[in-house]
């Protein structure tokens, strides 16, 4: 079995790996590069393979940079099955056309080229093949594989394939521990080789309850500043779980109801299929929670679907809250409100995601007085936080212990997803903690599995 790496190799986003085994050639994921705008130049480049070579793709979730790029592909070729659990795919398309709608104005707006058009999003959505968690399905003859719930997002995955008599398990993203919504990660299976994520491989998360307390204060902060509170959220998981917190937080007294925003038409339609699949949640019929009927519902929240509903936030007495994407603030409705909020004291923008370089999150979380935003130049005056436990990555201490329990059987581990710093330093963690041979592939690098 061969393995070439063709993204997130030395840098977070973009992951696609090409399997070569048995004769066949399939990918794992086929995601975006994340940069400064939604469709990254490189995403436009053509692939570094022939799509109409491929004969199979295995999705490990949802998220933009393992499965944004797919309607590229099948527009450039590709004409095999895309392979995924079924919430997976659910949210999949919500995400596609999401991007329609997004790459459409930017398009209308800003003349920005199209990365794929809506007839590539309804053949990709035709080439979903569901499966169930621990299905050990046959990919193509010889090549066999298993999903195992990461505990991420809902419907995300890790990945066993076995062929040429190997074992590779593809991490996908790793879940966080402590999680409110989502069940575990599952222990990591026998394996060869693991390809491991390390976005935070270098850090440590805050438990649930300071991250909790750590909401409160900003919005209690904020609310006393009679500003605004901008959190920019991705629409899948994270704004679940922030939404879980101020339910929680509402419900028991903690906090005084305040006007909460959701303004994420694609966070919004995810809340449909979270709730659609609660017996995949760990918080699905917990009796003890305050927010266990109707789930993600609280008094203040306000659900701001359209355009014009988005608009009356604008017109809305300050205190208030408003989330909205994307995460990396890099596009999505939050720039509006940046370019209005970021140059007022009174208010804050809460980091709760992990901001890859060059995007106007990461400028913003580094300090920068002066960022750009919707081709404007914006003065930042409002506060700055992060709260690392809202991010649905595992970090340096959970992947470790995942890691550790094959630690026996395992030959190497091949750290992906981390910018080339993070990446080297949680290998050399790896070898010095576990005894194994740890790598960080390049773009374009092949690896044999032994």
């Amino acid at each position: 079995m061969r393995i070439t790496f063709f993204g997130a190799a030395q840098e977070v986003t973009g992951s696609c790996y090409l399997i070569e085994a048995a004769g066949h050639r399939l990918l794992v994921d086929c995601g975006l590069f994340q940069g400064m705008k939604l469709a990254d130049v490189r995403n436009h480049h053509d692939f570094p393979f022939a799509p109409s070579t491929i004969e199979a793709l295995l999705l490990t979730h949802s998220h933009a940079d393992h499965g944004g790029r797919i309607p590229k592909l099948v527009h450039d070729g590709f004409r095999g099955r895309i392979f995924a659990t079924g919430p997976t795919a659910e949210l999949t398309e919500l995400l596609w056309d999401d991007h329609l709608e997004i790459m459409g104005y930017e398009k209308k707006k800003f003349g920005h080229p199209m990365l794929f058009a809506s007839a590539d999003v309804a053949k990709s959505v035709s080439r979903f093949e569901p499966v169930e968690y621990h299905e050990r399905a046959e990919i193509l003859p010889g090549i066999h594989a298993t999903w195992f719930d990461a505990g991420h997002i809902l419907g995300s995955s890790f990945i066993l394939i076995e062929a040429d008599g190997k074992r590779v398990v593809f991490s996908g993203d790793q879940g966080n521990s402590g999680e409110e919504i989502m069940f575990p990660t599952e222990a990591l299976p026998e394996a060869d080789v693991v390809v491991c994520e390390a976005t935070y491989g270098t850090e440590l998360h805050e438990d649930p309850e300071t991250r909790k307390e750590l909401l409160r204060e900003s919005v209690a902060r904020t609310v006393e500043a009679g500003g605004v509170l901008m959190i920019p959220a991705f629409a899948i998981e994270r704004t679940q779980e922030l939404l879980h917190d101020l339910c929680s937080l509402v419900k028991s007294g903690a906090l005084a109801e305040v006007s909460v925003f959701l303004d994420s038409p694609l966070a919004i339609d995810a809340l449909d299929v979270y709730r659609a699949h609660r017996d995949l949640l760990r918080s699905g019929d917990r009796k003890d929670s305050p927010c266990s009927g109707e789930l993600f519902s609280f008094p203040g929240l306000k659900l701001t679907r359209t355009r014009d509903e988005s608009k009356t936030i604008n017109s809305s007495p300050s205190p208030k809250v408003i989330i909205a994407g994307s995460g990396m603030m890099n596009g999505g409705r939050i720039q509006h409100h940046l370019v209005r909020y970021l140059p007022d004291p009174h208010s804050e923008v809460l980091v709760i995601g992990y901001q890859a370089a060059g995007t106007t999150g990461r400028h913003i979380l580094d300090g920068e007085r002066i960022v750009s935003v919707l081709d404007e130049r914006v003065r930042v005056r409002a506060r700055v936080r992060a709260i690392g436990a809202y991010s649905a990555h595992a970090d340096k201490l959970k992947l470790l212990a995942w890691i550790a329990e094959r630690k026996s059987t395992l030959h190497e581990v091949i750290v992906t997803h981390s910018d080339a710093p993070v990446g080297s330093r949680f290998a050399e963690d790896v070898k010095e903690r576990l005894g194994l041979k740890a790598v960080t592939p390049t773009y374009g690098e092949t690896i044999e599995v032994e």
